[in-house]
């Protein structure tokens, strides 16, 4: 309610680079004297970190805060305001001078020797920046982006050109105490940092996963499948979920332990080709099928499977010479002589038509 009717409303406060000074204070009252609501747009450096910029709002002017996205802030008088008891505040007719900062880039940083923090300013030339800060822009997420660049890269470099020096050396100053990080340079308008040896991950360390060699699947004396509790083997135990799943995998071909480990490109070229012909005659497989003969032997596929019959084979182990005798003797013209004449269906059908 209070927030809507300032949603498309131009009129605003603008906070810069300069932060909260006795002239915006004023300024806020001012808004405050008509007004319920102010709306605050922020930019430059001080969006680095908004929460530091609400604390001040609430302590100096003595509003709250209703509602913040992004870079605008909604900062509400209150109940009980008083135009006429506000704070006073002294009129600034000029800038201040600028207070004397200590050096922000040394050059042997905490935790560094001279030499080891010029190798690496050498390295941050080459380095690509992570991102590219526009002038008077949002940089809400500028912290949270170098400390996930930080998990991968020891130095993380952001590119500042066409800004003001004064700005991209405030951000510095100010990614130094938020992330926090080691100034190495600002050279070429760019921010080159370094995590330091104190660092941390934000994240834990991933679970490592072990192969089946480790686990010992195959190789257990017992065949229960689970971990040597060994130490010195350096095994790392593992779900009994997983390891059924390998056992699974191994007992029906399409997975191999290997008796060797060290091994060369080309014997493990030749492990893989082989294990790929066991696992697709495997997958390619049939039920055994057993075919018996008159004379009482028997063939079967699992016989074929073991070795039991031989590769060099002819075709009269499979098709004997009797089959086709057989076969001979079935089609003789003396077959006649069993079957009377005039005895089978079809001469019946051939009288009657002979009599019509």
């Amino acid at each position: 309610m209070l927030v809507k009717p300032l949603l498309k409303d131009n009129r605003q406060v603008n906070l810069g680079r300069d932060g909260l000074t006795h002239n915006m204070l004023e300024l806020i009252h001012s808004h405050w004297k008509r007004r319920r609501v102010i709306k605050i747009k922020c930019k430059g450096v001080p969006t680095v970190d908004m929460d530091n910029v609400c604390r001040r709002l609430e302590e100096k002017t003595g509003g709250k805060i209703i509602f913040r996205v992004g870079g605008l802030v909604y900062l509400f008088r209150g109940r009980n305001y008083n135009y006429r008891t506000r704070p006073q505040y002294p009129l600034m007719l000029w800038k201040p001078a600028a207070p004397v900062y200590p050096k922000l880039i040394q050059e042997a940083p905490e935790g560094l020797t001279k030499h080891e923090a010029d190798e690496l300013r050498r390295k941050g030339k080459s380095l690509l920046p992570i991102c590219k800060l526009a002038k008077n822009g949002v940089y809400l997420t500028l912290v949270r982006d170098v400390r996930n660049a930080f998990e991968g890269s020891s130095l993380v470099k952001v590119n500042c050109k066409g800004m003001h020096a004064s700005d991209y050396k405030k951000l510095g100053a100010k990614l130094k105490e938020l992330v926090p990080c080691v100034l190495l340079s600002f050279d070429d308008e760019q921010i080159l940092m370094w995590r330091g040896k104190d660092w941390k991950s934000m994240y834990p360390e991933p679970p490592s996963f072990s192969n089946p060699v480790d686990l010992d699947i195959a190789g257990d004396a017992d065949g229960s499948g689970t971990p040597s509790d060994d130490p010195s083997q350096g095994t790392i135990r593992s779900s009994p979920k997983m390891i059924s799943l390998w056992k699974r995998a191994i007992e029906s071909t399409k997975a191999l332990v290997l008796d060797e480990i060290n091994l060369g490109p080309d014997d493990l070229l030749k492990k893989v080709e082989e294990f790929e012909g066991i696992s697709q005659a495997a997958e390619h497989s049939y039920p055994a099928l057993v075919l018996s003969r008159e004379d009482g032997a028997s063939s079967s596929m699992a016989e074929y499977e073991d070795g039991s019959q031989s590769e060099n084979y002819d075709e009269d182990e499979f098709y004997p010479e009797d089959d086709f005798n057989d076969d001979d003797e079935f089609y003789d013209s003396d077959s006649s002589d069993v079957v009377p004449l005039g005895s089978l269906p079809v001469d019946h059908i051939a009288e009657r038509l002979q009599r019509k």
